[in-house]
């Protein structure tokens, strides 16, 4: 199972990082299978960073093996949804671009990855590219978004990563973060909603 992530697909999002420049595709990366954090696990802050950032996202998990994927047949190769956190060392992944070297490691780390439960993409409306999602932290909210705001559609991504890697039943694409992300302390409760339904649930230890 791999874990396959967008960057920067959002515009409000790149504007409030300073990223500016256009892409012509998107921007792709990957996390390991050691990033996943599930159950309601708590998510424990790890020494190496002083600023961890939520980043909350519409995650879709893949159901059917497929390579060179159409973009018009992609549909057929996700069933579910759920709400995730792409965790990001915000302090090291500035250090690591301002040295022009990869930035994984401030991405996928262990734990990077939370996800709440997954529930068929029918009961959440049938249409990818129209959920709203949001975070609450404490019971406030602090982060949300709309899939229609994606500048890479979900079944576009699919189609380009499919051109370079095999997708796998069981792998996960987190589908990019809006504008809002923050950072997270100790004590915190954090809450995902896809529409009104709670699907993510955990804290910060």
């Amino acid at each position: 199972m791999k874990i396959i992530a967008v960057g920067m697909n959002y515009a409000l999002h790149n504007q409030e990082l300073g990223n500016t420049q256009p892409h012509t595709n998107p921007v792709i990366f990957l996390k390991p299978d050691s990033a996943l954090l599930r159950d309601g696990k708590p998510f424990f802050l790890p020494h190496f960073s002083q600023e961890m950032h939520y980043e909350t996202e519409v995650v879709v998990r893949i159901c059917r093996l497929g390579k060179h994927i159409a973009p018009q047949f992609a549909h057929r190769y996700y069933d579910a949804v759920t709400v995730g956190i792409d965790f990001t060392a915000r302090d090291l992944q500035r250090r690591f671009r301002a040295a022009g070297e990869p930035w994984e490691l401030s991405k996928g780390f262990d734990n990077s990855a939370a996800i709440g439960q997954f529930i068929p993409l029918a009961q959440a409306g049938n249409n990818v590219q129209d959920l709203h999602f949001r975070l609450d932290i404490d019971g406030h909210t602090v982060q949300q978004g709309h899939t229609a705001d994606m500048l890479f559609r979900v079944d576009d991504i699919l189609s380009y990563v499919s051109r370079f890697m095999t997708l796998k039943m069981g792998d996960l694409l987190f589908t990019g973060t809006p504008e809002g992300v923050g950072p997270v302390s100790i004590g915190q409760h954090l809450q995902g909603y896809l529409g009104e339904e709670k699907l993510l649930d955990f804290h910060i230890r």
